[in-house]
């Protein structure tokens, strides 16, 4: 098993690199870093030419440099690099069949804009067969203090508190769980479902927004954590038409729990 990270030698997966060999060498596994070969899928010349090195080339350069960065993050995690012939979604769900953790950068497109997760991104946040880390590029060093753990009672929601709580005590950081309410009854039964945690983390109820209150309750985490359904509840964030508020307006790393994830088998 392994922590795989997508690259495509843009200036923006540093920070993936980064994490990703960060949290192989907490795990103790390898870290592999994977390159979507996208041009095999068109008809244009892969080789070399007169006047340039090769696509191919070209991409088995961007794996050496990548190899060669999360080798200096941490050296002492096995690393290896991989170009896959196909699109970057196909490439990284196929990935995602073996590997612990998939992890993947965002984009900055300015201070207005912020940031964009690609379409790779939604993509893998409703299909994975494994945990998927989105990480934002702009940071040297991981912010925040804390995991917190986003629980609207799924099952989905349910992994991402194990999931959380064991980053949590890997990394030797507290945990708070926020629940958000509806505000139109008391909900009991997401009462009782958190309240086994209440010895590992801090449990938080708030009424509200559920990306409202989830952003607002993690300014000050190094990790987000969220399960997708696949639709409605912490799901409808990542995929409907508030689908990228989470992703895009983190101020930290969030991993996402796919649906996919939880029925796949171990």
């Amino acid at each position: 098993m392994t922590v795989a990270v997508g690259i495509d030698g843009r200036p923006d997966c540093e920070n993936a690199i980064r994490w990703g060999a960060s949290e192989a060498a907490a795990r103790g596994v390898p870290l592999h870093l994977v390159h979507a070969f996208v041009w095999a899928e068109f008809r244009v010349p892969l080789g070399p030419s007169d006047t340039a090195p090769g696509l191919r080339a070209q991409a088995d350069q961007i794996i050496a440099a990548a190899v060669e960065l999360a080798q200096k993050f941490s050296p002492g995690v096995p690393v290896t690099g991989t170009r896959v012939d196909g699109f970057p979604p196909a490439v990284l769900l196929a990935e995602s069949r073996t590997a612990d953790l998939i992890v993947i950068g965002s984009r900055v497109t300015g201070r207005l804009l912020g940031l964009v997760v690609s379409s790779t991104g939604v993509e893998l946040s409703a299909h994975a067969h494994c945990p998927l880390v989105v990480v934002r590029p702009t940071e040297d060093a991981l912010p925040g203090s804390l995991v917190v753990i986003g629980y609207d009672g799924s099952p989905a929601a349910g992994a991402a508190v194990e999931f959380g709580l064991e980053y949590a005590r890997r990394h030797q950081l507290p945990a708070r769980i926020v629940t958000v309410l509806d505000g139109e009854d008391d909900d009991h039964d997401l009462h009782a479902a958190v309240r086994p945690y209440a010895r590992k983390a801090e449990l938080i109820e708030v009424t509200g927004h559920p990306s409202e209150m989830l952003l607002e309750w993690s300014a000050d985490a190094q990790l987000l954590v969220v399960g997708s359904r696949g639709h409605g509840g912490f799901a409808g964030l990542l995929l409907g038409s508030v689908s990228q508020t989470i992703l895009n307006q983190s101020p930290c790393p969030v991993a996402i729990i796919p649906r996919a994830a939880i029925e796949s088998p171990p």
